[in-house]
């Protein structure tokens, strides 16, 4: 499988709005209920501006010749806010693609902690890529109230 990471562009909005209500709705409801999940990713895939959102950050996209097979988003303050791969790429690399390029986008802009919150289903992937949990806390969107995980990776840059 030849995936190609890349930055963002327009054009993916779209499918992006597509891949991540579709794996919140198919691959982590196995972790959390289904009125969870429908607070997660409502019906309306488009309750949040996703061309705007994912232009504001550095958003790295996994491109298998035309379908996204996931992304990423980076906050120039080392936050990792969306990060899902589509339910058909899942545990074949994608995430692990995606990691490696959000990271040496981090170290280039001389951030030295990464975090995110991740859900239950996520905290596994996290924790290969060498994050810690620092707390389980919990979350409410829109009615519902879930379990994620404040996680963290301190990195390496350049910098002596």
């Amino acid at each position: 499988m030849k995936i190609n990471v890349r930055l963002f562009k327009l054009e993916d909005a779209e499918q992006i709005a597509s891949l991540f209500h579709e794996t919140v709705r198919e691959i982590n409801v196995r972790d959390y209920s289904t009125s969870q999940v429908q607070a997660w990713a409502p019906d309306n895939i488009h309750f949040r501006n996703w061309v705007e959102v994912c232009s504001s950050r550095f958003t790295y996209v996994a491109d298998d010749e035309g379908v996204i097979a996931g992304f990423g988003e980076l906050e120039s303050n080392g936050r990792i806010d969306c990060f899902y791969c589509h339910k058909n790429y899942q545990r074949c690399g994608v995430g692990s693609q995606i990691y490696r390029a959000i990271e040496a986008k981090a170290v280039e802009l001389s951030v030295i902690r990464l975090f995110t919150e991740a859900s239950i289903t996520a905290k596994p992937f996290f924790q290969r890529m060498g994050f810690a949990v620092v707390k389980e806390q919990t979350v409410n969107r829109r009615g519902e109230t879930f379990i994620n995980y404040v996680m963290e990776k301190c990195i390496k840059t350049g910098i002596a």
